[in-house]
């Protein structure tokens, strides 16, 4: 289910709840109303839930994970256990609606680099299996010596002309090799070390992921979910196994009544201003608001680091396809003046 359409879901039900309309009535109407099918099948059956005498949580916790996460469940039974459902499911709108425009941010960052990287190597794949081979009868034709840079390059295409299919073999069995070893924990957990040491791509993960943490953490306190109820709601959303073992040694900290900044020292996953912020926070009372500043900043910090990133990617891809297609016309154009004894 597309998370724009949850998200209109939630503000629609906190802006009917707002109007004072029971919680059967807004899901009927949202059964009437909502264009999605399976939405509206979720809930029709929510609605059949609540009037058999369940509550709204218990009720969307049927439909866990999939569209209700833990943290969609556990904000709305907090809102339900403190009487304040309603501005709770709106600052859960408006943090599904954040989360929603920031991975925007990030999706439409990479798609001009990703097309321009497929453009360019479709590209040189039609050259060296379909133009150069044409050359290549020509110059086997006339029978002349050519260059050893076009030799080299017809090689090139005669092997992948004649063994593309080992090539494309090898591929897929890595990556199934891969997926296979990142299904498993140890394997998820190395090649999400591995990532998060690489040197800007590391950067922008454990940064999003600081964000999401803190955001989702922020957002579970405000509405009164507990301390290590929240944390396991978050570890459970990381995206990097490597912090979400470091969410949950903050849980065994905070258990152990050790708060929150010092375990996030200890584990050295969070960068210092994070953890700096998070003991201010602690030290003046306002951890929950705090968190929410942390998890902003951070969100801002990473949409600067990716616009830095495709600054610098975008020309490194046009670099490496005018180096490789420079090569292919040179190699040719060498031939060619060979051939009619132009010297070079």
């Amino acid at each position: 289910m597309p998370s724009r359409e949850l998200v209109a879901f939630t503000q629609q039900l906190a802006t009917l709840l707002e109007a004072g309309l029971p919680v059967d009535r807004v899901l009927g109407i949202q059964e009437e109303l909502t264009p999605n099918p399976r939405l509206r099948t979720i809930a029709g059956d929510v609605l059949r839930t609540v009037r058999g005498g369940s509550l709204l949580g218990e009720a969307l916790a049927k439909h866990h994970p999939r569209p209700f996460s833990r943290l969609y469940i556990n904000m709305v039974r907090a809102g339900e256990r403190g009487g304040v459902l309603e501005p709770t499911l709106r600052r859960l709108a408006e943090f599904l609606e954040e989360a929603q425009e920031f991975r925007d941010t990030l999706v439409s960052a990479l798609i001009y680099p990703s097309l321009l990287a497929c453009v360019g190597g479709a590209a040189v794949i039609f050259l060296m299996t379909f133009v150069i081979p044409r050359f290549a009868d020509i110059f086997r034709d006339l029978g002349s010596t050519i260059p050893w840079p076009t030799q080299v390059l017809l090689s090139l295409s005669a092997w992948l002309r004649q063994y593309w299919w080992a090539l494309a073999g090898a591929g897929l069995a890595i990556a199934l090799a891969l997926r296979i070893w990142m299904a498993t924990a140890a394997g998820r957990l190395q090649a999400d070390g591995f990532l998060i040491r690489l040197p800007v791509l590391g950067l922008v993960i454990v940064q999003t992921e600081v964000a999401r943490f803190a955001r989702i953490t922020g957002t579970l306190l405000r509405s009164g979910v507990p301390m290590l109820s929240a944390l396991g709601v978050v570890k459970d959303m990381m995206g990097n196994q490597v912090i979400a073992r470091a969410v949950e040694s903050l849980a065994e900290g905070a258990r152990r009544g050790s708060g929150l900044s010092k375990p996030m020292e200890d584990t050295r996953a969070f960068p210092p201003l994070a953890v700096h912020m998070v003991r201010v926070g602690e030290e003046t009372g306002r951890i929950e608001e705090m968190l929410l500043k942390v998890g902003a900043t951070f969100e801002a910090d990473t949409r600067k680091l990716v616009k830095r990133l495709i600054a610098l990617v975008e020309p490194c891809i046009i670099l490496a396809m005018g180096l490789v297609v420079g090569f292919i016309v040179v190699a040719m154009l060498m031939a060619i003046l060979s051939i009619t004894d132009i010297p070079f």
